[in-house]
């Protein structure tokens, strides 16, 4: 299997911006002692810091389905459900 790559991007619903960082801080460390995880960073955009996205690298597919199966991806999901407007997510394939 080949190198998956993921764009997430969310959108934090208004009042909710500082409570969504938090979490998706929280992810980082968990989720880069994954044993599948090559690449994970997390943007914050300047012009609507509502808007995060995350960029990910991962040994394959059944790596990134671990770690939408881990206890933190979980638990993540479950904290900002009611405060995210918006979420989209893109598996990407590299072509150069």
């Amino acid at each position: 299997m080949s190198k998956v790559t993921i764009v997430a991007k969310l959108t934090a619903k208004d009042g909710c911006i500082e409570g969504v960082k938090a979490e998706v801080i929280k992810m980082l460390a968990p989720t880069r002692q994954e044993s599948g995880c090559i690449e994970y960073r997390l943007h914050q955009d300047k012009a609507n810091p509502a808007v995060f996205v995350f960029y990910e690298n991962w040994k394959d597919h059944a790596a990134f389905e671990e770690h939408m199966n881990s206890a933190h991806f979980k638990a993540y999901v479950a904290a900002v459900a009611d405060l995210i407007s918006d979420k989209t997510v893109n598996q990407m394939t590299e072509l150069a």
